[in-house]
């Protein structure tokens, strides 16, 4: 059976069927995006931010929250104890590295679990569930060291923290983001309608599951000689630059999206 045939989960947590999630209309005309119960379980998290007076001192409340709900900082201070407590921190820095490492796998994972998609590229294009590249990507994303201390719930917080700072504060009342990728070829992001090799212009690609895509397309000329052009809606945006004061993707004014099939436009450098 083959991953291209199905593209992800009949069920997920966001209350939208993935069909629909995944194809290019749902990204023409998006609907608001929530995990569920993730709201309802850090009440006293959400309740804070919606009183903070600025996007900073909002990030500042994110991020002690986060350390003091899943002991973020104590490794730092217990010596004696060296058990590796995953963090969304290290994994947007393993993924800044490299998104076909081990914490790529989790973030693939993690999308895969929450919104149904399926990855379709890990080190190498997944075409099938019962192959070896399918066992090897299931079996990095269930990695012990970076997948404890509930790292999937801490994504879930980063996300809807995401959403919430992008409807308050970064793009209020906006339902797009004008993002480019770079790409060197069409492993990674499938081409689906179009010429085969289009020179220029409109095309359909179906991206993998999470994805980076950058806000300027001068820092997408530096990741390859072929630049997507696209509209991400801000549902479908999981982290970018400006969120945090600090972690591992500055520089590159970077944007974390969820993928799926995407109307883009092809241009050649």
């Amino acid at each position: 059976m083959t991953v291209a045939a199905f593209r992800g989960h009949s069920a997920n947590l966001v209350g939208v069927p993935t069909g629909l999630l995944a194809s290019a209309a749902f990204n023409d005309h998006p609907l608001p995006l929530h995990i569920s119960g993730v709201h309802e379980s850090h009440a006293r998290l959400f309740d804070l931010l919606n009183l903070a007076g600025s996007h900073a001192e909002a990030a500042k409340i994110f991020q002690d929250y986060m350390d003091e709900t899943f002991g973020l900082l104590q490794q730092n201070h217990e010596a004696a104890v060296r058990r590796f407590r995953a963090s969304y921190l290290r994994l947007l820095k393993g993924w800044g590295y490299d998104s076909n490492s081990r914490e790529g796998a989790v973030l693939k994972g993690w999308v895969e679990s929450r919104f149904g998609l399926f990855p379709t590229f890990h080190k190498t294009a997944l075409t099938r569930f019962a192959s070896a590249t399918w066992s090897r990507y299931v079996e990095e994303k269930m990695s012990s060291r970076f997948h404890n201390n509930g790292i999937y719930a801490q994504l879930d917080l980063l996300y809807e923290f995401c959403q919430g700072a992008l409807a308050h504060w970064f793009r209020p009342g906006q339902h797009h983001v004008r993002l480019y990728r770079g790409v060197n070829d069409f492993s990674e992001a499938s081409l689906l309608h179009g010429q085969p090799h289009p020179r220029s212009g409109p095309a359909m690609v179906r991206m993998n599951n999470v994805v980076s895509f950058t806000a300027h397309r001068s820092v997408a000329c530096e990741f390859g000689d072929t630049i997507l052009e696209t509209l991400v809606p801000t549902a479908k945006i999981l982290f970018f630059n400006d969120l945090l004061p600090h972690h591992a993707l500055k520089g590159e004014a970077e944007y974390l999206v969820i993928g799926g099939d995407y109307r883009v436009t092809v241009n050649y450098l």
